[in-house]
């Protein structure tokens, strides 16, 4: 009897010992002559069709059995034809990735028409760094704070309703009391930069990032004053958090919703129901190429900033963005439509 049970521990031990290459073996195994769907909801040629394409060209290094990672934009509703392709539609496998653009799970919070996600229920991968939204103002107006904008009205361009570009000068004129005049209908920021070089516009809200890379000497000959930023704190930026300017909680969190795409930057998500082990694998690969040194070296080439966020705090500010009190999304809705 002693002889059995001691063949039977044998046994055991050996296949505990198996099980774990063979555990390990498996993801390399399952992505083995795969292809991997990179998707983005937008053009090509912009900054996430950018990011998406140079993170897949290094993620295939560093997923387990070098899967071909492929890049193909979905466009269609500013990118929600693709977040609702990826949350209902697409292999619920670890096959499909898709950078989302940042502002639809405010969207989805205050409940605008064609969501068809839950983006507390994506399994989120990461982003490669977070943004910060700033209010920046010609040099011609005089005006170099909050307090300055306050006291006259400063004509801001913007692109359309729903975009951050009217919702950041419409959200301070609302809870801080500025008095923007926000004209929409440029086509994009580089229209805007013009119309404000022209004297047509006199401000516009915009990325601190985007500032850094498209008009530095517009930083360096002091052109723009920016009197307001949001988000992470930018430690390179001297300039007040819209959130502090909040009167009350209430007021406060509704500014967190509008901004909430900050804490997101360009974030890029898993289906959801993806089974666990390659979720970690494929988050592990994403933090990989964040400290691998091609990667780094080409966004700055690129004159984008690497400051990685996981996978795990996306999903923590998702769950926080889509859980906000009905009444304060109900507030915050006019600043996202």
């Amino acid at each position: 009897m002693a002889r059995v049970w001691t063949n039977f521990i044998a046994c055991l031990l050996l296949a505990s010992v198996a099980a774990g290459p063979a555990s390990a073996q498996s993801i390399a195994d399952f992505y083995r002559g795969r292809t991997v769907n990179m998707l983005v909801g937008v053009g090509a040629g912009g900054e996430y069709d950018l990011l998406a394409r140079t993170l897949a060209k290094h993620l295939t290094r560093h997923i387990p059995g070098n899967p071909i990672v492929v890049t193909q934009n979905m466009t269609g509703a500013s990118g929600l034809k693709m977040a609702n392709f990826m949350y209902a539609q697409a292999p619920r496998d670890g096959t499909y990735i898709g950078v989302i653009q940042h502002t639809l799970i405010a969207a989805q919070a205050v409940n605008l028409p064609g969501v068809q996600f839950d983006a507390a229920k994506f399994r989120w991968l990461g982003s490669i760094a977070p943004v910060v939204e700033t209010m920046a103002v010609w040099h011609t107006t005089g005006v170099t704070s909050v307090e300055d904008a306050k006291k006259k009205e400063i004509i801001a361009g913007g692109t359309a309703r729903g975009a951050i570009t009217y919702g950041f000068p419409s959200l301070m004129n609302e809870l801080v009391g500025t008095r923007f005049k926000i004209v929409t209908g440029y086509n994009g920021g580089n229209q805007i930069n013009l119309a404000m070089e022209c004297g047509e516009v006199e401000a516009r809200n915009n990325t601190w990032s985007s500032w850094k890379t498209t008009k530095p000497q517009w930083l360096k000959d002091k052109k723009i004053a920016v009197i307001a930023q949001a988000g992470p704190r930018a430690p390179d930026l001297d300039a007040p958090s819209l959130e502090d300017m909040a009167r009350n909680g209430d007021e406060r969190r509704i500014i967190e919703l509008v901004v909430s795409g900050t804490q997101f930057g360009r974030p890029f998500t898993i289906t959801p129901d993806t089974p666990e082990d390659r979720v970690r694998a494929l988050r592990a690969a994403f933090q990989a190429v964040m400290k691998d040194k091609d990667f780094r070296a080409e966004m700055a080439n690129l004159d984008f900033e690497v400051n990685p966020v996981s996978g795990e705090a996306l999903e923590a500010v998702a769950a926080r963005v889509t859980g906000t009190p009905k009444n304060l999304a109900a507030r915050a809705r006019p600043f996202l439509e």
